[in-house]
């Protein structure tokens, strides 16, 4: 896979001209953009089109979940945004709700195990009584059952999954941090280099990038470490 369809840049910006501005600054290097909350509520998904028309790849972090019926309406009009990833919560009813949904698009369906944010007390307190590696592959098997696309998890989890997920389905990691970067509100991270190496197959980096002094050049010596790991 070409290192540039393997970088997924968050745009994690407050407005679509912060946006317009961050793909200008980055220009050729990076061709596959994530768009979630805070960009979508404030004009991310014309901006999404915007991209796709130029030949932009896109994946819309939206995490849907709610009632079946609401699930597949939501899928569908991503559908027809020409969308490559779009990220459903991992339960059953949600999954089965999407994958039905995007049925002759090439609309991709993302699974979301547990947030990266999150660790074993967090899942303790929101009443799981489940480590984060085990409520990670009961989800994912779940999704390869149902015939969900891929799945988002930490990088410290895909190599315990790629022998749970079928041979079509595609790794995202979030939680990326180039070795002297900070760790923000993340609790479970990788570099570019060791979640390519444990399996990965797409990486989606946001502040290394978008807060850097130069994110082209940021994202250039991520993109040169992804092609050296050679996977």
């Amino acid at each position: 896979m070409d290192p540039k369809d393997r970088l997924i840049v968050a745009l994690d910006v407050p407005s679509v001209a912060a946006a317009a501005a961050m793909v200008e600054k980055l220009d050729a290097s990076v061709t596959f953009y994530k768009i979630g909350y805070q960009l979508a509520f404030a004009g991310g998904l014309s901006f999404a089109e915007t991209l796709i028309r130029a030949n932009k790849k896109v994946f819309l972090d939206l995490k849907l979940h709610d009632i079946g019926n609401t699930v597949g309406k939501g899928v569908e009009s991503v559908a027809k945004l020409g969308a490559t990833f779009l990220t459903v919560h991992a339960y059953p009813q949600t999954m089965h709700a999407a994958v039905d949904a995007r049925k002759g698009s090439n609309l991709r369906i993302l699974g979301v195990t547990v947030l990266t944010s999150y660790d074993d007390a967090d899942l303790a307190a929101a009443g799981y009584d489940f480590t984060v590696p085990e409520l990670v592959a009961e989800r994912a098997a779940q999704a390869r059952d149902i015939g969900v696309d891929g799945l988002v998890c930490s990088a410290e989890e895909a190599a315990n999954l790629k022998p749970i997920i079928s041979n079509g389905m595609v790794l995202v990691t979030p939680g990326i941090r180039p070795a002297d970067s900070e760790k923000g509100d993340q609790k479970r991270v990788m570099t570019p280099a060791a979640a390519i190496a444990a399996g990965a197959d797409h990486l989606v980096v946001g502040r290394p990038i978008v807060a850097a002094p130069d994110p082209k050049a940021a994202a250039d010596a991520i993109l040169a470490e992804i092609a050296a790991a050679g996977r």
